[in-house]
C-alpha cells in the first residue's frame, strides 16, 4: 500500500513546528498582555450546534464545508470549521461566567472546501474574544492585538475594517431586502470585481435598479466622511458612528494599519456590527490571515428567551501564516536543542553536565551511542543544533569543557558555569 495523506491535510515536521510552537507562544503572551484567558472545547460538536441559525446559518459558506459524522448511537456529529460556534455554545451553558468575558483559544478546525496556497481541510486557527460588552473599545482591542501580534512577527500588513450597520443600511437604502445573499456577493469584490458581482446579483434575483443604486455607494473612494453626506438609513448612520469610534480608539492605542473598506463583508451570517480582516502587503499569500467581528446576537439565541449577549473576536489563521514565514525565512532548525553535549571516554562524568545544562534551562542533547567525534559533530549541524560541548579525559582533568560554536568553528576552553553564563546570555 502506497502511504500518504488525505487531500487537504499534511504532517508539521521538526523544522516546521518549532516555528510554529514559535507562533503560537507569540499570540498567547500577546492575548495575556491584553488580559485573555485560555480556554479549550471539543473538536467535535452535535450538528444541529453547527447548523443553529444562531449560529453559521444555512446560508454560510463554512457550513456547506463541514465535515460531517455520525456516532454508534446515531447522533448526527460534526467537526468544527471555527471557534465562534463553540464558544457561544460554552457561554450558553455557563450562564454563571463573570462579563466581560476574555478568552483564547488555540487548535484544529476542518473545513471540507477547495485547497489552494494558504487554505487546508485541516488548519489551526487561535481566537481572542470578549463577550459580554458592546463598547467598541473591545472591538478596538481586537484590532490592536492583531497590529501587535504582527508586528511582533515582523509582517507587512493591513487590517481592513468595515461594520455591517452600514452594509445593511446601504442595502436597505438600495432597495435590497435579503440582504444576507447580497453580503455573500459583495464580500467578493475584491475578488470577482464589479461584472461578478453584479453577475452574482443578477443571478440572486436583484434588478438592476438596485445593483445600480448598490454601486453608486460601494464603489470608488468610499470614506467615512463621504458616506455621512449620501448615506441616510439609520442602521447606516449607527454603523458609521460605531466605525468613527473605533477609529478614534485604535489610533489612540498607536494602531497605524488600519484601513477602511467597505466592501468587507464576510462570509458567515452572524456577524452584526464591526467586521475585520488583516492581508499581507505583497505576499503570494492572497487569503486574509486573520479575520474577525461582532456578533451581538448569536449567544443569546443559543440561550433563547430573546436575550441578547453582546460578544467581538478575532481569528489567526496559524497554516497561512506558517506559509508566510517558510518564504521569509529558511527552516534549518530541527530540534529545540541549543546544546549537543558529546562525551569522549567520559560518559558517566558527562551526565553531571548535561542535566547541570539543563537546570540552567538551557536545552541540551546527548550523544546516543557509540558514533566517533565528526559523525557526532555532523549529526548536530544536520539539526541545526548551535553549539557542542565535547569532554573528555583531557578537559576532565582540567575541570572545563569545549564549547565548540557550530556556526563559526570556534572552540573555547570554559567551565560549564562558564557555559551556562555564555548561552543564557544568548
Amino acid at each position: 500500500m502506497k502511504m500518504q495523506t488525505a487531500k487537504g491535510v499534511s504532517d508539521t515536521p521538526p523544522e516546521e513546528k518549532i516555528i510554529k510552537n514559535q507562533v503560537l507562544n507569540t499570540l498567547t503572551k500577546v492575548f495575556e498582555i491584553y488580559g485573555f484567558a485560555p480556554l479549550e472545547t471539543p473538536v467535535i460538536e452535535r450538528f444541529e450546534t453547527l447548523f443553529a441559525k444562531s449560529g453559521a446559518g444555512e446560508e454560510s459558506d463554512a457550513l456547506k464545508e463541514t465535515f460531517q459524522l455520525t456516532d454508534q448511537g446515531k447522533r448526527k456529529l460534526g467537526l468544527r470549521f471555527e471557534f465562534t460556534t463553540s464558544l457561544a455554545r460554552y457561554v450558553a451553558m455557563n450562564s454563571n461566567i463573570k462579563m466581560p468575558f476574555k478568552r483564547y483559544e488555540f487548535g484544529p478546525v476542518f473545513r471540507d472546501g477547495p485547497i489552494k496556497l494558504g487554505r487546508y481541510r485541516q488548519f489551526w486557527q487561535c481566537d481572542a474574544d470578549t463577550i459580554g460588552t458592546s463598547s467598541m473599545l473591545a472591538d478596538a482591542e481586537c484590532v490592536a492585538m492583531l497590529s501587535t501580534a504582527f508586528n511582533k512577527l515582523n509582517f507587512k500588513f493591513e487590517i481592513k475594517i468595515n461594520n455591517r450597520k452600514i452594509l445593511n443600511g446601504i442595502l436597505n437604502q438600495a432597495g435590497i431586502k435579503d440582504q444576507k445573499e447580497a453580503l455573500i456577493s459583495i464580500d467578493k469584490l475584491d475578488k470577482i470585481g464589479k461584472e461578478g458581482v453584479a453577475k452574482e446579483l443578477k443571478e440572486r434575483g436583484y434588478n438592476e435598479s438596485q445593483i445600480a443604486k448598490l454601486f453608486d455607494l460601494i464603489l470608488g473612494k468610499v470614506t467615512i466622511t463621504s458616506l455621512k453626506k449620501s448615506l441616510i438609513d439609520e442602521e447606516g448612520i449607527e454603523g458609521l458612528n460605531e466605525l468613527e469610534e473605533l477609529f478614534s480608539y485604535i489610533k489612540k492605542m498607536g494602531v497605524k494599519e488600519a484601513i477602511f473598506d467597505i466592501s468587507l463583508a464576510r462570509g458567515q451570517a452572524y456577524y452584526t456590527g464591526t467586521v475585520i480582516e488583516a492581508y499581507l502587503i505583497n505576499s503570494k499569500i492572497t487569503s486574509s490571515i486573520a479575520g474577525g467581528g461582532r456578533y451581538d446576537d448569536m449567544i443569546g439565541g443559543f440561550m433563547g428567551g430573546n436575550r441578547v449577549v453582546p460578544a467581538v473576536g478575532i481569528s489567526f489563521g496559524i497554516a497561512p501564516i506558517m506559509d508566510a514565514l517558510k518564504m521569509q525565512q529558511e527552516l534549518t532548525t530541527k530540534t529545540p536543542a541549543k546544546v549537543f553535549v558529546l562525551p569522549i571516554n567520559a560518559l558517566e562524568e558527562s551526565l553531571e553536565i548535561v542535566q547541570e545544562l539543563r537546570n540552567a534551562g538551557i536545552n541540551t542533547d546527548i550523544s546516543l551511542g557509540k558514533k566517533g567525534v565528526s559523525n557526532n559533530l555532523q549529526y548536530a549541524s544536520s539539526l541545526g543544533i548551535p553549539y557542542v560541548v565535547i569532554f573528555g579525559e583531557k578537559e576532565l582533568a582540567q575541570k572545563k569543557v569545549m564549547l565548540r560554536n557550530m556556526e563559526t568553528g570556534k572552540e573555547t576552553l570554559l567551565t560549564v558555569k562558564e557555559v551556562i553564563k555564555r548561552l543564557t546570555k544568548k
